[in-house]
């Protein structure tokens, strides 16, 4: 046994790893669950099993009961889904698409001489750092970073002679456990805080919370975590995996001057695109600008959410072509098209995973157990009486949990918000610090989650490093960042909180 494979094996999270890896391929492992979902479903359902929780779109009380999948209509739905829930699965799209226009940049060769260039400029003691910030800035994007960065973020440890999979965990860890955090406010802020304005709304409390509500938390968040991932990255990550031995071996090779010919040619590209896309984007009646119905503005809120992964896929293509025309990588169109078929070739373990892992989240979605989950731990911090900081860590503690097995932040928060931020309020504490000590927990178990939708394509990128990658791999990996940003973001927030400082403009964290 390699030094490597000895310090993998130690300790707690040794035992994860190793119970985890002796588990079936992940697709065995996806449909085991599906089926162990069908069978609870109809356990569920014969104990007849409801919960009660305040719908605030629509204004009243509604019962949730469990679906059984092994009657006749979820039966059929198992059928007449499958197909659906496979093209339908949110990351299937974004993951192919980007990949297309990494893979031509890749098989050119431009994003190897780039990094390679990069870590020469780069201090080695900032590297870990600047893959962790990129990883939580990168969430303006949406879930760009997860196809973007996290790849990004192996290769660049790759290149530095460091152990790849420490460098996608902690990619992993900014974009993803890290999601919440940002030194500007985005699509999430206005999707979670028209969330809790209905909820507050629809509990008769005349208070509006801006969508800037956490800015000044979150720009604070942003460097905190930054700190932290880069910690567990050198301090545990980096020691438990020990030194690589993989097939990957970066490219040592001197830059040439063709090479730097290109990248001077690409960069050229890339700016001009970057200025055309501007135009697109900024002016108030730029032709990617829509009305946004709600507030009578023009906004990029519909470009963002649905064009701009299509502008990743140029952002990478563009400069990958003009990068091997020069270095003559690219002759033809055939080579053009090559760039992208590799990329996709490289993909067809993720198509798998991703079908039957689509599956399991829809059956877990449709027989209404994630619901059920959330209204009982709902009920369960209802119950138990706590008040003031209490009563905010009980809440980020139980919310981190039901995350676990519910990954939509906004269907999470449409189920809680409506019961925690009144429930709150009516004990003077601020819609905005609910939201907050929300966001925390909602981010901070994302990362070990394989319910989380990205999860399966994390796993297919491992094994691109190392093939005995499996979900103890993972799981084991990404448990030192949750702990670490769970309670080093609620001590922030506990600090906040005892100095009385603004989460954002205007934004207090108890009322007056």
């Amino acid at each position: 046994m390699s030094d490597s494979e000895q310090n993998t094996n130690k300790g707690f999270l040794g035992m994860i790893e190793r119970v985890g890896n002796k588990l079936p391929h992940p697709v065995i492992i996806f449909i085991a669950l599906a089926l162990f979902i069908v069978l609870i479903s109809e356990l569920v359902f014969r104990l007849g099993v409801t919960v009660d929780y305040f719908d605030a779109s629509a204004g009243e009380e509604v019962t949730i009961e469990a679906i059984s999948l092994m009657n006749g209509d979820g039966i059929a739905h198992i059928f007449n889904s499958a197909v659906s829930n496979f093209t339908g699965f949110a990351p299937l799209g974004t993951v192919l698409v980007a990949m297309l226009g990494v893979g031509v940049a890749e098989w050119t060769g431009l994003i190897s001489v780039s990094l390679k260039k990069l870590l020469s400029n780069v201090p080695a003691n900032l590297l870990t750092a600047t893959v962790v910030f990129a990883g939580i800035i990168s969430n303006i994007a949406s879930d760009a970073g997860y196809v973007v960065v996290i790849p990004l973020g192996a290769i660049v440890f790759a290149g530095a002679g460091r152990h790849p999979i420490a460098g996608l965990a902690a990619a992993f860890a900014g974009v993803s456990a890290g999601f919440s955090a940002n030194l500007i406010f985005g699509p999430t802020d206005a999707l979670l805080v028209g969330i809790t304005n209905e909820a507050l709304t629809s509990a008769g409390i005349e208070y509006e919370v801006a969508v800037t509500a956490n800015w000044y938390f979150l720009i604070v968040s942003t460097f905190v975590l930054t700190i932290v991932g880069a910690f567990v990255t050198r301090r545990f990550v980096e020691p438990r995996l020990g030194e690589y031995d993989g097939d990957y071996k970066p490219n040592d090779e001197p830059i040439t001057d063709k090479e730097n010919k290109g990248m001077r040619n690409a960069l050229i590209a890339l700016l001009v695109f970057l200025g055309i896309m501007a135009l697109l984007m900024i002016p108030e009646n730029a032709p990617l600008r829509m009305l946004d119905e709600a507030t009578g503005e023009m906004t990029l809120n519909n470009f963002l959410s649905q064009g701009l992964l299509f502008m990743i896929f140029l952002l990478f293509a563009i400069p990958g072509y003009v990068y091997g025309k020069t270095t003559g990588k690219i002759d033809t169109s055939h080579d053009f098209v090559k760039g992208m078929s590799e990329s996709m070739s490289s993909m067809g373990g993720y198509l798998v995973l991703a079908f039957f892992a689509a599956q399991f989240i829809n059956y877990f979605s449709y027989t209404n157990l994630g619901f059920i989950l959330a209204v009982s731990g709902a009920d369960f911090l209802e119950a138990i009486g706590f008040v003031g900081l209490p009563l905010i860590l009980a809440f980020i503690l139980v919310t981190a949990f039901i995350n676990l097995f519910m990954g939509s932040a906004s269907a999470k928060w449409a189920i809680m918000g409506p019961v925690f931020a009144p429930m709150l309020y009516s004990v003077n504490i601020a819609p905005e610090m609910t939201l907050m000590a929300y966001r925390i927990a909602d981010s901070s178990s994302n990362v070990i989650s394989p319910l989380m939708s990205y999860f399966a394509m994390i796993l297919v990128f491992a094994q691109r490093y190392d093939k005995k990658s499996g979900l103890g791999t993972i799981i084991s990996t990404m448990l030192s960042y949750t702990v670490a940003f769970l309670i080093s973001w609620s001590l922030l927030l506990v600090i906040w909180y005892v100095l009385g400082l603004p989460l954002g403009p205007g934004a207090p964290v108890t009322l007056q």
